[in-house]
């Protein structure tokens, strides 16, 4: 299965992540297929990129968000986009 998740990157102490496309059994900073956005949690508020177009193809391909990504696809609005398309398959 092919899972939209976080993959952590920066250093000790200073963590900041990509949203990726990955298979579910890689590892978490493992091989990935796409970078759909970043994410930085220390930042106040917190930084959110994620390009829609991309986002909007994987779940329409059938990746499958994390929690986390999730929430975060639900704050920027994406999910709700998606939703309408889904149920016409």
């Amino acid at each position: 299965m092919v899972k939209i998740r976080l993959r952590r990157m920066g250093r000790r102490n200073r963590p900041f992540y990509r949203v990726v496309v990955a298979d579910s059994r890689s590892p978490r900073d493992g091989r990935f297929i796409d970078i759909i956005g970043h994410y930085n949690s220390l930042t106040d508020p917190a930084t959110v990129d994620i390009d829609e177009e991309k986002a909007l193809k994987w779940l329409s391909y059938g990746a499958q968000p994390t929690n986390t990504v999730r929430s975060l696809l639900n704050k920027l609005g994406i999910m709700d986009k998606f939703k309408p398309t889904s149920g016409q398959n």
